[in-house]
């Protein structure tokens, strides 16, 4: 009897073995091939569930269907100037072909060891073949007026020279359409490559440092000629304008004056006509006070019109 149970106990033993060699499951992060004999049977398995696969010669390889990330190693790199430059990359890439990624590159390790040599290549190729403010520099860089210490100009001016032709999101996406026409080889799904930091040897950060100082010399150079400029022109303006007021001004205070001139011939006029004796007389006195000071000595001959009045206020 104890034999029997025995027996059964092993049966079932064997039977729970089997369905739990049998049974697999695949994660909602996971993608999986059935592989027998070194050989793939059917599709890869993408979504995530409960699967069954002959026991014991049946194998299942798992493979992450995440974004994955690649971390170039920092190197030493010349660019198109010849400044050596310390380059860190990173690229992010999906297993996009289960099957072909296994049958190309086996595991992820080696996904890693070809993804090396094709970026650090492309990078290495690209980088070299560009120029340093190609690599640190955006292509829409620009000036900010207002960070200088005065003067203002547009943004076209004050990049035009500067801003370099192409910049480090161009540089990327060269170097990811290059990797890219390699990937899909070993059925991988390239998404991105970023320059995440550059790093100068000492000459070069020499270098970088007086071409900034030069650039920003030559920028606050340009804002100060033309704000010398702009301000000779509202002196010019300002003068031009003053002069037209003074201009005006003397215009009018001429007519002022010749008006009163007229008026004042005019009522000398009238007042020679009602009496010339008076009016003589009153010239007269008006020329004493013109010409008669406190230390003034006078010679008037016996005829003279000056003489006569003095004469007949003496008589008097």
């Amino acid at each position: 009897m104890s034999s029997k149970v025995a027996g059964i106990g092993a049966f079932i033993a064997l039977i729970l073995i089997t369905v739990y060699s049998a049974a697999f499951t695949v994660g909602q992060a996971e993608q999986a091939c059935i592989i027998q004999f070194g050989q793939f049977k059917g599709e890869a398995i993408t979504k995530p569930g409960l699967y069954w696969k002959w026991p014991f010669v049946q194998e299942v390889r798992r493979l992450d269907r995440r974004l994955l990330t690649w971390d170039g190693s920092v190197e030493q790199i010349p660019t198109l100037g010849r400044e050596f430059i310390l380059m860190d990359a990173a690229a992010h890439y999906r297993i996009a072909n289960p099957r072909l990624f296994l049958e190309s590159l086996r595991d992820e390790r080696g996904a890693r060891s070809r993804i090396d040599d094709i970026l650090n290549a492309i990078v290495r190729d690209k980088i070299s073949g560009a120029k340093l403010e190609e690599i640190i520099r955006s292509s829409d860089w620009h000036v900010h007026s207002d960070a200088l210490e005065d003067g203002t100009v547009t943004e076209r001016d004050a990049s035009m020279e500067l801003a370099p032709r192409r910049g480090r999101q161009e540089l990327e996406r060269e170097i990811l359409e290059a990797a890219q026409a390699h990937m899909p080889n070993y059925g991988i799904e390239l998404q991105d490559v970023h320059i995440r930091r550059v790093h100068y040897i000492e000459s070069v950060r020499q270098q970088v440092e007086s071409r900034i100082i030069a650039e920003r010399q030559s920028i606050a150079e340009r804002f100060r000629s033309e704000g010398r400029g702009r301000s000779e022109e509202i002196l010019g303006e300002m003068q031009k304008e003053l002069q037209a007021v003074r201009s005006e001004a003397q215009r009018k205070a001429e007519e002022i004056r010749g008006a009163a001139d007229a008026q004042v011939t005019q009522i000398y006029g009238q007042a020679y006509g009602q009496n010339a004796e008076f009016y003589g007389f009153l010239k007269t006195l008006e020329a004493y006070r013109g010409t008669v000071g406190p230390n003034t000595s006078l010679m008037f001959s016996a005829n003279s019109d000056f003489y006569r009045y003095l004469e007949s206020v003496r008589g008097r």
